[in-house]
């Protein structure tokens, strides 16, 4: 959307409310774009049940998915107002708000989506048990622009290991491209994270099975220490099919961000709306159930970086004094 649609939208905010009530007449929609990340990833998963559940909450929004190459284009699209909203991994976000590499970025959050615990995944009959074990062989990292590899570049390195020289890294041009890698032997492993990622889930339900490999106790423990923005996140069990046990790792929560420009009536409309359905959001997807005002609150570095018009619904809804 051009700057001036969203700003001239914003305005339209109150009549579309009231067309929409009237019955009879037609309803004035807030289109907002949304960039998710390449087909096959977790990122459109959430970003389409979002869109619509948002789109049924409120008929007077139209939040339309556009599949990008992940969080490190979507920063630079919000920023240059070529997107409305963002989904942005925790790695990418957190060097954008501190300026890792970059000048600060201006972006604010609009909600927390979901935690993501990083973490292997093997064939079930691989002789791959540990991530020491899986020095040297190919593994795939996750999609080129993603925030997959940011995350599994931090872990690897608290415990000491480089990405791209203590394996044969394999950045994928399509999310979706992982599990067959693996399944016939070009990779050893593919990297992910969290509760329903789909690359996880190809890779427990194909022929053979799958299994786990996450940092270990002590991993945690030295990768904690050395970067303390990392939390402490688990798997539960059964989250994916022959997976009885809990698995724990370390990892961060992804977000749905905002260009700085967007309104703050539009802003205020989009967490009203959301945290009216959290529970319908949560039904269409299993991950999206940590997708609440609490956790947007507890998971933000720092509440600066919630967008004011999001903050302003908190007050209102008792979250925050």
């Amino acid at each position: 959307m051009k700057l001036a649609g969203i700003a001239w939208a914003g305005l339209l905010l109150l009549a579309g409310t009231a067309a929409a009530q009237e019955g009879g007449k037609a309803i004035t929609k807030t289109t907002i774009s949304l960039g998710t990340a390449t087909p096959g990833g977790g990122f459109p998963v959430y970003g389409n049940a979002f869109a619509e559940v948002m789109n049924t909450a409120d008929p007077a929004l139209s939040i339309e998915p556009r599949n990008t190459k992940g969080s490190n284009e979507n920063i630079p699209l919000l920023e240059s107002g070529q997107l409305d909203i963002a989904l942005v991994a925790g790695e990418p976000a957190y060097e954008a708000f501190m300026g890792i590499g970059r000048t600060p970025t201006k972006l604010k959050i609009l909600t927390a989506m979901y935690s993501s615990p990083g973490m292997f995944v093997v064939r079930a009959d691989s002789p791959y048990k540990t991530i020491g074990d899986l020095v040297g062989q190919p593994v795939a990292f996750g999609a080129k622009g993603s925030g997959l590899p940011i995350l599994s570049r931090y872990i690897l390195d608290g415990i000491g290991l480089k990405q791209d020289e203590d394996f044969k890294s394999i950045y994928l041009d399509r999310a979706g491209d992982g599990p067959a890698m693996v399944q016939d032997g070009r990779a050893a492993a593919l990297w992910g994270a969290g509760v329903g990622w789909p690359g996880f889930a190809a890779m427990a339900q194909a022929p053979g099975g799958a299994r786990f490999i996450a940092p270990d106790a002590g991993e945690i423990a030295r990768v904690r220490a050395k970067h303390t923005f990392l939390k402490p996140l688990t798997v539960p069990a059964n989250s994916y099919p022959n997976q009885p046990t809990a698995i724990d790792s370390v990892g961060s929560w992804s977000f749905v961000l905002a260009r700085e420009s967007l309104p703050d009536d539009v802003a205020y409309r989009l967490a009203r709306t959301l945290h009216a359905a959290e529970a319908a959001l949560c039904k269409k997807l299993p991950q999206a159930c940590e997708t609440t005002a609490a956790n947007t609150v507890a998971a933000a570095p720092n509440a600066a970086l919630i967008h004011p018009g999001v903050m302003r619904y908190f007050r209102e809804a008792g979250v925050v004094k």
